[in-house]
């Protein structure tokens, strides 16, 4: 969303190739090789070599509660960080491949931990691919665009940025958000771009109430969160009821 940004560390340019080659396996929520896992109440589904998910547990209405998980060979699944304030979408939850774009909705299912943005420089603890928000970065949510579903700064065009927030195809710039997008990751919901599913579903810190469709938590778990998931170890996102 830069007209060439400066990326940091391996950079962030969401485009399906180049991650496919940086991550295999990202495309679906569960790759062919899987398995369930149940953890806080969540069954996870996870692909072969994952050590690493969040679950996101449904309390009631906006509210869930989030909590990082770690496996240790020998000694399994283990907490590292829990939090009872996280946030859903303002529509509540649904079935991935039943939401509807501006729905406001959390989509249920597991998918991939995949890269991160923020307001900050990259720390050398981070490991996920990382990209500092700048002036005229975009999350593209215009359905006509090729780039749907994509981090892209207006200097690069091949979108409608100038649209109105009003607009169906409007796309979000990051910079309005500095709060919540302090600390951003996002998963691998609707990579695929399928048309008017929604774009831009993230982990973020939270803000004044219910998300518009991502899942939020406190500073502090982002932070935490941060130092720790590994693309090493394949992390995933799985949000139950």
């Amino acid at each position: 969303m830069l007209g060439r940004p400066m990326l940091e560390r391996l950079g962030c340019l969401l485009v399906a190739g180049v991650l496919a080659t940086l991550l295999p396996g990202l495309g679906t929520p569960a790759s062919a090789a899987t398995h369930h896992v149940r953890l806080d109440g969540v069954t996870a589904t996870l692909a072969s070599g994952t050590h690493q998910v969040i679950t996101v547990n449904h309390t009631g209405g906006d509210r869930a509660r989030v909590t990082l998980w770690v496996w240790h060979a020998g000694r399994g699944w283990r907490r590292v960080a829990q939090s009872t304030d996280g946030r859903i979408g303002y529509g509540g939850l649904v079935a991935g491949w039943k939401r509807k774009q501006g729905s406001g909705a959390t989509p249920l299912g597991t998918f991939r931990l995949i890269s991160s943005f923020g307001t900050h420089r990259a720390h050398a603890s981070w490991k996920l691919p990382y990209r500092r928000i700048a002036p005229g970065d975009y999350w593209v949510e215009d359905n006509g665009s090729a780039f749907y579903n994509r981090y892209r700064n207006k200097a690069e065009g091949g979108f409608r940025w100038w649209l109105s927030t009003s607009d169906v195809n409007n796309s979000e710039l990051l910079s309005s958000f500095p709060g919540q997008y302090e600390y951003s990751i996002v998963t691998s919901f609707n990579l695929n771009q399928v048309r008017h599913r929604g774009a831009g579903i993230f982990l973020h810190v939270n803000g004044s109430g219910a998300t518009a469709g991502c899942v939020s938590a406190p500073r502090w778990f982002l932070q935490r969160t941060m130092a720790v998931l590994n693309p090493q170890w394949r992390p995933a996102i799985a949000v139950g009821r």
